[in-house]
């Protein structure tokens, strides 16, 4: 795309992309709730729901937005329950399964999608991209908060230019109960008995389960990976971005050689919380002295550490059928997980199925260049 991204153009140009920025706030999911758009330079909306969540607002805000511009258009969000509908084609499940999610339930915000995904679908001209909150860009702040600011006054505005201070709330002083940031509450999903609860109801039964929203990252053995630029910042866009969804993240790590021990590195980076999974006592036990003091580091860095089973098994044999049942535990309590893939090794390649049919939408593959 050519030319300043953030230049105004008005609604309708035929050949000009519009760019706006989108947000949702809520004070208390469920709870009063704003949405908002605002194009750099040019105009900008907000509207107001007294009973409604965070995610309904985000996906509220960009079919506003794509209601009102009807030319090529991009929107910038820092809502990846949004952002990951277009660009991973969630829709497209929904509507071959009936407006149903991977886990067969009904889709949450079905009454939302069901206008925007025709915009999805028909748009050749429609690009969504995703930023990350609160990070200083100048145009998601502010559609932040116009999104805080109408739930703030209790009703919407519009204009053109750049809004006034009256239309702008504070994140830091909300009105009632605390507006919640975009992307920081749960998932609507979570509501609806979706992939969001999986952790929590696992935790009654099994108190081994850390606490929190957890994301397991599998795949490629390879140790080159941990030294691929690319695939570092890649993984912590992910993580950084499930963060903000969800403010209780806990990574899950084995610390295996790969993608484990790259997740373990990029969770604390990103000042996630880090648990460290065994499936028996010392299977660091062998390693070469690099890999098993990067072990030891972050050992001593996790929030904490569960060791499945007690004792460690005495042959290759036992303690591969140990790691299978380390991997099974894993599957059984994650709500989201990370796969790093080349398309060509067949374990992870396998994990990524096995990944996928327990978790459908809620993984993420990452491909990684060997």
């Amino acid at each position: 795309m050519g030319g300043d991204p953030h230049s105004p153009t008005s609604a309708g140009t035929s050949g000009s992309t519009v760019t706006v920025f989108t947000d949702g706030a809520c004070s208390g999911n469920p709870g009063p709730g704003g949405w908002a758009w605002v194009q750099p330079g040019g105009a900008w909306a907000a509207g107001y729901d007294p009973d409604t969540t965070n995610q309904r607002m985000e996906v509220a805000a960009a079919l506003e937005a794509c209601e009102r511009f009807d030319g090529p258009l991009r929107i910038v969000s820092d809502s990846t329950y949004l952002v990951n509908c277009w660009r991973d084609r969630w829709w497209q499940g929904w509507l071959k399964r009936g407006w149903k999610n991977s886990q067969k339930k009904p889709v949450a915000n079905r009454d939302l999608w069901e206008q925007l995904v025709p915009h999805f679908r028909d748009r050749e001209n429609l690009v969504l991209e995703w930023v990350k909150g609160h990070s200083g860009d100048e145009w998601n702040d502010i559609a932040d908060r116009l999104a805080v600011g109408a739930v703030q006054r209790g009703e919407g505005a519009e204009g053109a230019g750049p809004p006034a201070d009256e239309f702008l709330g504070n994140p830091d002083e909300p009105t009632g109960p605390a507006v919640a940031p975009a992307g920081a509450a749960r998932s609507s999903e979570a509501s609806s008995g979706g992939p969001a609860s999986r952790s929590a109801a696992r935790r009654a039964a099994d108190p081994r389960v850390p606490e929190g929203h957890v994301l397991v990252v599998a795949g490629l053995r390879s140790h080159e990976i941990a030294d691929d630029a690319s695939t570092r910042e890649s993984l912590r866009a992910v993580i950084e971005g499930q963060r903000q969804m969800y403010p209780d993240l806990v990574v899950l790590s084995g610390l295996r050689a790969g993608a484990e021990s790259l997740a373990a590195e990029v969770a604390l980076a990103a000042g996630a919380d880090l648990a460290v999974i065994l499936p028996y006592p010392d299977p660091a036990q062998g390693w070469p002295e690099r890999e098993r003091s990067q072990f030891e580091k972050s050992l001593d860095v996790a929030r904490e550490v569960v060791v499945l089973e007690k004792e460690r098994p005495a042959d290759l044999d036992g303690r591969r059928k140990s790691l299978a049942r380390r991997d099974g535990w894993l599957r059984s309590v994650a709500d989201l997980a990370v796969v790093l893939t080349d398309g060509r090794d067949a374990e992870a390649e396998s994990a990524l199925k096995q990944w996928e049919k327990v978790l459908g939408e809620e993984v993420w593959r990452l491909d990684v260049a060997q």
